[in-house]
């Protein structure tokens, strides 16, 4: 069975962040979210993977995972110049795929379970495609799943204004070798994408065998900036263990799962867990509160700051509180003037910000 990783689309609802980065390697617990999957392919024994890139972002994504190797993975990059749907990606890679049956992960998706075991079950049976579900309170924006009355998929809709039900399609995928003939006879949706959900059905109605397996543990889509601070949390809860790495003076508290990465200094301040702090890091007259990841080389002095992500080389200076907020890289946030209020931000890299 091979891989094939979507690490493609533009992003835009995380810019300014994406307008400098790939979406897939925004961090989440101090990790790229493309780390995570990379890691569930390797440990569901997969050899070979094709990363689907973008123009844009597809060389910082080649930088980040090179050959594969630290995964045992053998990586080849597939270039899709425009994102024109799921199943247009797959038709970019067909060259790649060849007649393998295949795992279609979104790089930007996080799964609680990994995808071993359906890996095994997949491979197992005689079916066509396997899909993964879970019930959302809102489904308007997903491929929806009908089951019948013995959970078994009956019918498939792509983004529905009246949902049929409350089962969003996963972005994570795996086909047999039969897709790419659905794939050819599906045409592109109202907006203009080859969708895979359109391909799904239609797979089905040439008689394939499709399932579906609705997920019990989490999942998440990090495409907003609200989503990639949830990941973050749910993955430091999952994770997170107590390592100190760097160094804490004695005037400084450091309360639960706490990672402090080596070079690291925390000097008159608290840090409270489930927190992950980067490589020479340093934490001055600060509290930093649960679910918050501070990138390496960042500096936050006389600030408040949780459930929040820090990426690298960022400053937060003098900042009463920052709650709910996504910092790009080597960016500052720094005190100008008098606020009591809590700063809820969205900056992209290379800012300088002064409230």
């Amino acid at each position: 069975m091979k891989a094939l990783v979507l690490s493609g689309g533009k992003g835009t609802r995380l810019r300014p962040l994406t307008h400098t980065m790939a979406k897939q390697l925004v961090p989440v617990g101090n990790r790229p979210i493309l780390s995570y999957v990379m890691d569930h392919l390797q440990a569901a024994g997969i050899k070979e993977a094709g990363v689907v890139i973008a123009p844009e972002t597809g060389e910082e994504v080649k930088n980040y995972l090179q050959d594969g190797s630290r995964w045992g993975l053998s990586v080849e990059y597939i270039l899709q110049e425009q994102p024109l749907g799921l199943a247009h990606a797959v038709k970019t890679a067909a060259h790649f795929l060849e007649d393998s049956p295949f795992v279609m992960y979104l790089g930007d998706n996080l799964l609680g379970s990994g995808i071993e075991k359906a890996v095994r079950r997949f491979e197992e049976t005689n079916m066509d495609g396997l899909i993964f579900l879970k019930r959302v309170s809102d489904p308007r924006a997903f491929g929806v799943a009908v089951l019948d009355e013995q959970g078994q998929l009956i019918k498939l809709v792509e983004k529905p204004k009246e949902p049929p039900s409350d089962l969003a399609l996963v972005g994570v995928y795996l086909f047999s070798a039969n897709i790419h003939d659905a794939i050819s006879r599906i045409k592109p949706s109202w907006r203009g994408e080859l969708e895979i959900t359109d391909a799904i059905q239609t797979m089905m109605d040439m008689g394939h065998r499709v399932e579906g397996e609705v997920l019990e543990g989490w999942w998440l889509d990090t495409g907003k900036k609200d989503d990639i601070l949830q990941a973050n949390a749910v993955v430091l809860d999952e994770y997170a263990a107590r390592s100190l790495a760097g160094d804490v003076d004695e005037s400084s508290t450091v309360e639960g799962r706490v990672e402090l990465g080596s070079g690291a200094s925390v000097i008159r301040s608290v840090i409270r867990g489930p927190v992950v702090i980067g490589r020479n890091a340093r934490i001055v007259d600060s509290f930093i509160g649960p679910f918050t990841s501070v990138g390496d080389d960042t500096i936050i002095q006389d600030s408040v700051i949780q459930h929040a992500v820090i990426l690298e080389g960022a400053q937060v200076r003098g900042v009463k509180r920052v709650e709910d907020s996504l910092i790009g890289r080597n960016t500052q946030v720094i005190k100008g003037g008098n606020h009591s209020d809590a700063l809820r931000l969205m900056i992209g890299d290379h800012c300088q910000v002064e409230v």
